[in-house]
């Protein structure tokens, strides 16, 4: 029986990509102005070789086992569903839509039409900021609230008293429907919230994200056609529109999601653990607050020694991410930069360097040949450095 936990550190980048400043984010590094800008108490990564990778502001454990790197996107984008699929094996020639200007009025007159109502926004926002400017409007109308951001998403916020969640996933599932070709967005979001008045409203742990099922085979498929196990954690059944899936737990939030990882790590299965820890994106990345991000560092490397302990001698655990979202960063949104691999197999007594992988998709290939099954995705795995 082998395992793989591969957990995914929604929008901990390492750096600048070299294209960085042609999608707006020269000089922006999610790890290295944390760290400037408040000491890191990081014991566990730095002792997977996180310090060691270049530009990052972290000082090296000199003691430090297991293997370090940082991977390149080839794809042309910088959001979770791009992000995601490369690191899957599926590299996007074009970037998904995007509508700086909100959504064009054959878009928004279709979608209306079907849902039977109005509706609000239909621009660019901040998730939070939005709903302090048009949630109380939209508690008195009934009228779902509609925006974007930099990245491909077309989102629906609504009052839980006002339209009820399973409502709310219904019309992000029209959405998702017309959506399609030329407007086929990365993904959908649906986005409830609680509260009474402006300044007091909460997006709850009901969101849901529609993506479109993925383009091509992933080394999801790959896997569950060998027969292996491929369980997701957090919003990875959505990224993949549930597809290459064998089980699943959607679990909100990064300490309920670490919880579920932890708990299929108590299970026997052989395959693949899937974990995404949304956090650090969406409640510190995106609202720019660089001392909660850091705490969320500091509270997943706390819970690393528990991954440590549920470690048989076949699993290995990979630890990346899949774009950056650099909170000291212009703007609200995500940043184009080197994701960080941190890997650990019991046994290793050496720190392994696994240089600057040119995709995502090196972690697919990985994958796949630890499993002994071919990969078709143009990737160069890094098996050999880390059983060498």
């Amino acid at each position: 029986m082998k395992r793989v936990i591969l957990i995914v550190l929604d929008s901990v980048g390492a750096g600048a990509l070299p294209d960085a400043a042609a999608f707006g984010d020269a000089g922006a590094n999610t790890l290295g102005h944390i760290a400037e800008r408040m000491p890191l108490n990081i014991p566990h990564m730095r002792a997977l070789g996180l310090g060691h990778l270049p530009g990052i502001s972290i000082a090296p454990d000199e003691k430090a086992k297991g293997a370090y790197g940082r991977a390149m996107e080839k794809s042309m984008g910088k959001d979770t569903t791009t992000g995601h699929w490369e690191m899957a094996g599926i590299t996007l020639n074009h970037p998904f839509p995007t509508y700086p200007n909100g959504f064009p009025a054959e878009v928004m007159g279709a979608f209306e039409a079907a849902i039977g109502t109005k509706t609000l926004g239909n621009k660019p926002a901040s998730g939070t900021a939005i709903l302090d400017e048009l949630g109380e409007e939209h508690m008195k109308t009934g009228y779902p609230i509609v925006y974007t951001s930099a990245d491909s998403v077309f989102q629906i916020a609504a009052h839980e008293d006002v339209i009820p969640v399973p409502r709310l996933y219904e019309l992000c599932e029209i959405a998702r429907a017309q959506l399609q070709g030329e407007h086929g967005v990365g993904r959908v979001i649906a986005r409830p919230f609680i509260g009474e008045k402006a300044g007091h409203f909460t997006r709850t742990g009901r969101r849901r994200d529609f993506s479109l099922p993925p383009t091509a085979p992933t080394m999801l498929d790959a896997l569950k056609d060998a027969g292996k196990e491929v369980l997701g954690v957090g919003k990875i059944e959505d990224i993949f529109a549930l597809r290459g899936l064998t089980g699943s737990n959607h679990a909100a939030g990064n300490p309920a999601c670490i919880d579920a990882a932890l708990d299929y790590m108590k299970q026997d299965f052989d395959g693949l653990l899937f974990v995404n820890l949304v956090d650090f994106d969406s409640a510190y990345g995106h609202r720019r607050d660089v001392e909660g991000y850091g705490k969320a560092l500091e509270y997943f490397d706390q819970r690393l020694p528990e991954f440590f302990a549920l470690m048989g001698d076949e699993d290995l655990l990979i630890i990346t991410a899949d774009h950056g979202c650099d909170p000291a960063h212009q703007g609200t949104d995500h940043t184009r930069e080197y994701v960080p691999i941190l890997c650990l197999k019991k046994g290793m007594d050496q720190l392994i360097p696994l240089g600057t992988r040119e995709s995502f998709s090196d972690t697919a290939a990985t994958i796949c040949e630890y499993f002994g099954l071919p990969q078709r995705f143009g990737a160069k795995s890094y098996l050999k450095e880390l059983e060498a």
